[in-house]
C-alpha cells in the first residue's frame, strides 16, 4: 500500500468521524422527543368501546402482531377514528382497562386509560394481552395517549 493510499484512508476515517460528531450535535440541538400537544381548554369527546370482532381486519392484524409489547395507535376508516391502546404481555389474566378521559382541545385529542390489575381471586395462570379500542368521530387533530 502506498503512502498516498494510506493517507486517503486516514482522511476518510477522519471525515467519517467529523460527520458523525456533526450529526450527533445536530440531533442533540434539535431535540429528539415526542411532540407534545398544547393542551388549552378540554371538552369531553363522545366515544364507544369497540369489541375486537367489530374492528376492521387490518386493525385486528395490527393488534395481533404487536400485542406482546405496549402500543398505541390510531386507525381511520371514513369518518370513524379508532384509538387503540395495548398494555403488552401480562403474566396472568384478569386485567381490565379503565378509560379515564377522552377529550379534545382546539389542538388535539387526549386519551387517558389505566390498566387495573387482577384481584387475588381473579388471576389466571396464562399470560394475557390487555388491549382497548375506542371509537370516536374523525377530528383531524393529533391524538395524545397517556396511561
Amino acid at each position: 500500500m502506498s503512502s498516498k493510499e494510506c493517507g486517503r484512508g486516514v482522511f476518510v476515517r477522519r471525515m467519517a468521524w467529523v460527520l458523525g460528531v456533526c450529526l450527533a450535535v445536530a440531533v442533540f440541538l434539535t431535540g429528539c422527543e415526542l411532540i407534545r400537544i398544547e393542551e388549552g381548554e378540554r371538552t369531553p369527546v363522545e366515544y364507544a368501546i369497540v369489541k375486537q370482532e367489530e374492528l376492521p381486519d387490518e386493525a385486528v392484524e395490527f393488534i395481533e402482531q404487536r400485542k406482546k409489547k405496549e402500543f398505541q395507535m390510531t386507525y381511520l376508516v371514513g369518518d370513524v377514528l379508532y384509538l387503540l391502546k395495548g398494555y403488552g404481555e401480562q403474566m396472568t389474566g384478569g386485567y381490565s382497562i379503565q378509560v379515564e378521559e377522552v377529550s379534545e382541545s382546539e389542538n388535539g385529542v387526549f386519551c387517558k386509560t389505566r390498566l387495573i390489575g387482577p384481584s387475588e381471586g381473579n388471576q389466571g395462570g396464562e399470560p394475557s394481552y390487555p388491549c382497548i379500542v375506542l371509537k370516536i368521530k374523525k377530528t383531524g387533530k393529533p391524538v395524545q395517549f397517556t396511561g
